[in-house]
């Protein structure tokens, strides 16, 4: 219909949730300019905060502004800034409540299903790397995981590079509201018998921001202890040996904690991180065969994972969690702490100093999973 009206047609825009190729079903309209990730219209389908500081300042009125940028803002397409999601700042306005507006208006069990069957792992979300090709471009029948989860909004491009002149993304949640609710809808997709409820992931947010590290360890290890034999052998994500490790994570992304996966160090990658004011969790987990072996918080100190932290001035605990295959659960939860410069007075006495900064202090009852730490 375009084509025939073409002598009629000045200018003409097209969008929707996926671009399919040029070539193929839209053979036609092999003349369109593709500004889907042109920096230059970046910010035409969201809001910027300029938009939100002036246009919509009366209706900011009596909602945390930081709270409004975490939960909405983060969306990319290489412009200048990151946007706002506009369904959601639209009905925030209305409701005056936080919550994952837009996220509910879909219902996205088949995603659920094709990262099940791909066996790609909650965590594996945050770090995904795409072209530019495989961003714009959505084959019928042949939907790249990378290419269904941007054009569907559920990443966004977090970083670039250029190598050989041809771009290439990093992608990445783009804010609070899809990691919480994408997370808590794979859980149910992962473990829907044996997840933790409600009640559990505020357990788990109460127990993290009161430093209380034995408690997360025992909720994870009834949970664990709670999956039924069958998971493991029909779960298509059983199968893959970071699956503990990736159900952790989710646990904590789904109860609406600040984690961070593989955080770059300058000796390596942690694992996993949750960082929340007064306190800093550094996670490094392993699979051991039968017993515990220690090498987690081993890596951890000889690496220097903690370095990176040690600003923030604030305690730093670095846990390291080794699951057991036989045992199909944790066998070994070891803590210890890092040095923080300027914690508590800005500096330390040299002997307090010694002690504190003694990354590893395992418990004699190591091998039974218990968890040692050292006091300052």
């Amino acid at each position: 219909m375009i084509k025939d009206c073409d002598e009629h047609i000045r200018f003409c825009f097209l969008t929707g949730v996926s671009r399919f190729s040029k070539a193929g079903l839209f053979s036609g309209l092999n003349n369109l300019e593709d500004i889907t990730l042109s920096p230059t219209y970046g910010t035409i389908c969201g809001y910027t905060d300029d938009d939100l500081d002036t246009v919509f300042a009366p209706e900011l009125d009596c909602l945390d502004r930081d709270e409004v940028r975490r939960w909405y803002n983060g969306y990319s397409w290489r412009g200048p800034e990151r946007v706002y999601n506009p369904f959601d700042i639209l009905r925030l306005f209305r409701t005056r409540e936080f919550g994952p507006h837009w996220f509910e208006t879909g219902t996205p069990t088949f995603l659920a299903d094709l990262l099940s069957r791909r066996r790609v792992a909650p965590p594996a979300l945050e770090g995904l790397v795409a072209g530019a090709d495989l961003l714009s471009a959505f084959e019928v029948g042949e939907m790249s995981t990378e290419a269904l989860l941007f054009q569907s909004g559920y990443l966004t491009i977090v970083g670039e590079t250029l190598p050989g002149g041809e771009g290439e993304y990093r992608l990445g949640y783009p804010n609070h509201e899809v990691r919480y609710s994408l997370n808590r809808r794979l859980l149910r997709r992962m473990v829907p018998d044996a997840g933790l409820g409600s009640a559990d992931r505020v357990r788990l947010r109460e127990l993290t921001l009161a430093d209380d590290l034995e408690g997360v360890r025992g909720l994870f290890e009834a949970f664990f202890a709670g999956i039924p034999y069958e998971w493991y052998r029909r779960n298509e994500i059983a199968h893959y040996e970071g699956s503990w490790a990736a159900l952790m994570y989710s646990h904590f992304a789904a109860a609406g904690l600040d984690v961070r996966v593989e955080e770059m160090t300058s000796h390596g990658r942690l694992d996993m991180a949750v960082v929340y004011p007064g306190h800093v969790h550094l996670y490094e987990f392993k699979v051991v065969d039968k017993e515990p072996e220690g090498l987690a918080l081993t890596q951890m100190r000889e690496r220097g994972y903690a370095d990176k932290y040690r600003d923030l001035d604030v305690p730093v605990r670095m846990i390291g969690v080794e699951f057991g295959r036989e045992e199909r659960n944790i066998v070994a939860f070891a803590v210890g702490n890092a040095c923080t410069v300027g914690y508590g007075t800005g500096k330390f006495e040299p002997n307090i100093l010694e002690d504190f900064c003694d990354l590893i202090d395992l418990s004699p009852n190591y091998a039974d999973g218990a968890a040692g730490i050292p006091q300052p």
